[in-house]
């Protein structure tokens, strides 16, 4: 080989070498594990949401006093599923913001159907379901979680020297943006199973009250 060729491939592999090390391809994969992570958040999102139609069907059944509420629950799916944001609306805060803000009045409305709880726990279905909702939240706090980490590695990827040139030249990268729910969501709804199996009174004691007064009069 000679020696104009040898240095011809040392000044490719150097370019290599500078080109990688611009983030031309750390920029792109860490962009991509970020939207992965973010498919993650929704599926989650979506797990909690297809539990909703069983949940509030067992309800109406079993509390006609709940209708206020289950229409509140309804409506506010209805409003989560609706609002989506897509791979392109990561770095748009204010799409995030209405997700954020849709996913947390469903939270809360949750939150809320929960609160008339102990009229319910001789329904084993209703515990079932809350069980799964219980673990849904649970899902979407770990996925919220590592798609912030996976933002936070992105979003440094871009801001720092080297990548940061192949970050703005070529790839016109912006920063992502984490996901903030409302305080009002922060916590995982949490489920009293502990009186679930507790038995009805016995009849025989009804039935003993009721005889009482009767051999008092006799």
């Amino acid at each position: 080989m000679s020696v104009i060729a040898s240095l011809r491939a040392a000044l490719v592999a150097l370019a290599a070498l500078s080109l990688a090390a611009c983030g031309i391809n750390s920029v792109p994969a860490k962009e991509e594990v970020a939207k992965a992570k973010w498919a993650d958040v929704q599926n989650a999102y979506q797990r909690r949401a297809d539990l909703i139609p069983n949940l509030v069907s067992t309800v109406r059944g079993a509390a006609a006093s709940e209708r206020a509420i289950l229409t509140e629950v309804t409506q506010a799916r209805a409003d989560a599923t609706r609002i989506t944001v897509s791979d392109d609306q990561l770095t748009d805060p204010a799409a995030m913001a209405r997700f954020a803000e849709a996913q947390s009045r469903l939270t809360v409305t949750l939150q809320r159907l929960q609160e008339a709880y102990p009229d319910l726990q001789s329904q084993a279905r209703f515990a079932d379901l809350m069980t799964a909702l219980e673990g849904s939240e649970n899902r979407i706090n770990t996925a919220r979680d590592r798609y912030n980490e996976a933002v936070r590695d992105y979003n440094t990827e871009i801001r720092t020297f080297p990548s940061i040139i192949g970050a703005k030249i070529i790839h016109g990268a912006k920063p992502m943006v984490p996901f903030e729910a409302s305080q009002a969501a922060q916590d995982a709804p949490s489920v009293n199973l502990d009186d679930i199996a507790a038995p009805p009174a016995p009849a025989a004691n009804d039935n003993a009250d009721a005889e009482a007064p009767a051999a008092a009069a006799n």
